[in-house]
């Protein structure tokens, strides 16, 4: 018998899990944390969402099995959104499935498409389940890099012409977490260009669809005439309407990816619970002022986390998208890794961030910090991070005032 079964050696340790428990031991012991380690939303899902949510619930009819691949009033809602969003037709019917969130979606596209032994082409550094969720079904991952310029597509060739067996698919995450990079249409037209040229699957996560800033809304790969013969793609309520908890997300794109997914899918689940699905067609249908209101609302926390943290002494870039900095490590604490920096960040600035290199080797140098806490909070956490930056010796911005 085995000391361990073959998808746990499969698995490497989940570092991000060690700040996650040094967190909560911390915690526990009654210390006040800022927790800007974890993407979870902090604020509250629309009144008329939850109030359909209630509403449904009280049905004796909504508490049986759902559809598996959604409800089809949640299907059209979907339909309704790509095409008041992006301008971009799709059939609810063949082109749109449920998922429990965009995670799960694409571990279940991965379960439906994946032979041993097929390589996947996947961003470094990115979100793990863009490469676990396919090592999981058998897969092997060639890594590409997350910065889409020319060396992004040189890297495409090259895995193409020196790989074997040839890449099947690409995933490809933008804005992307965790490093808040975006790309423009024409990015996604020469990416579509290319997929089909080397007849290669994309899967766009495009969960973050809406926190975009600066007035550059993000881009749909679907918009590429054509993209719907190669491409499917994920979005996800979580940060859009504050519903991360309830797990409500879709696929949509080519109808073969559609299907095999679908079906997968009839075997491992029965979808999520109606009242969810119900609340969901009301937060896709109903008034969409949250979404401004959530978008400027990240801006706002954006700023202050720069402005404050740079006076404190740590220079972070400002974020195009997405709920994430993706910050370099002090100059002068850089040789300490990211997991090191992050462990004691909790212990002497009582700030949780997550360490980059939990997302790939390339995430090295690198902490993403989360926008999910208030515009206060952040000012206190840069006030902290001052303090434990002044007592590792490094001089700080003082004369420009207090962080």
């Amino acid at each position: 018998m085995s000391e361990e079964f073959y998808r746990m050696k499969r698995l490497p340790p989940y570092v991000i899990a060690e700040v996650n428990a040094m967190r909560a031991a911390a915690r526990a012991a009654g210390e006040d944390i800022i927790d800007l380690g974890m993407g979870n939303p902090d604020l509250p899902p629309p009144d008329h969402v939850i109030e359909k949510l209630i509403e449904v619930a009280r049905k004796p009819s909504a508490h049986g099995y759902s559809q598996s691949r959604g409800i089809p009033g949640l299907r059209r809602a979907q339909a309704n959104y790509y095409a008041r969003r992006f301008g971009v037709e799709v059939d609810p019917e063949t082109e749109v499935v449920v998922t429990m969130g965009s995670k799960e979606g694409l571990a279940s596209l991965a379960t439906a498409i994946t032979e041993p032994g097929d390589v996947v082409l996947a961003p470094n550094p990115s979100y793990p389940i863009h490469t676990f969720g396919f090592i999981l079904a058998g897969a092997t991952i060639r890594s590409v890099p997350t910065t889409p310029d020319e060396q992004y597509f040189r890297s495409l060739d090259r895995a193409m012409a020196f790989t074997v067996p040839r890449p099947s698919i690409l995933v490809v995450n933008y804005p992307s977490n965790p490093t808040a990079e975006t790309v423009d249409l024409a990015f996604y037209e020469r990416l579509v260009a290319w997929a089909k040229e080397n007849k290669v699957w994309v899967l766009s996560d495009l969960a973050y669809s809406e926190l975009y800033y600066d007035g550059n809304p993000t881009p749909s790969i679907l918009q590429v005439p054509g993209a719907k013969d190669v491409a499917i793609e994920f979005t996800s309520l979580s940060k859009t309407y504050s519903m991360a908890g309830w797990r409500m997300g879709f696929a949509v794109g080519n109808k073969k990816l559609i299907a095999a997914m679908t079906r997968v899918k009839s075997y491992l689940d029965y979808g999520a619970f109606t009242p969810i699905q119900a609340a969901a067609c009301a937060a896709l249908n109903g008034p969409q002022d949250i979404v401004e209101k959530n978008r400027e609302l990240y801006h706002k926390r954006r700023d202050v986390l720069v402005e404050s943290f740079g006076r404190a002494g740590w220079d972070i870039p400002a974020a195009r998208a997405s709920m994430f900095c993706w910050a370099p490590l002090p100059p002068a604490l850089k040789d300490m890794g990211s997991l090191e920096f992050s462990k004691q960040l909790l212990t002497h600035a009582k700030v949780a961030v997550a360490p980059g290199v939990g997302y790939g080797e390339d995430g090295e140098g690198f902490v993403r910090i989360a926008m999910v806490e208030n515009e206060q909070r952040l000012r206190q956490a840069a006030r902290n991070v001052k303090k434990y930056l002044q007592s590792m010796g490094i001089n700080t911005p003082s004369s420009k005032g207090a962080a």
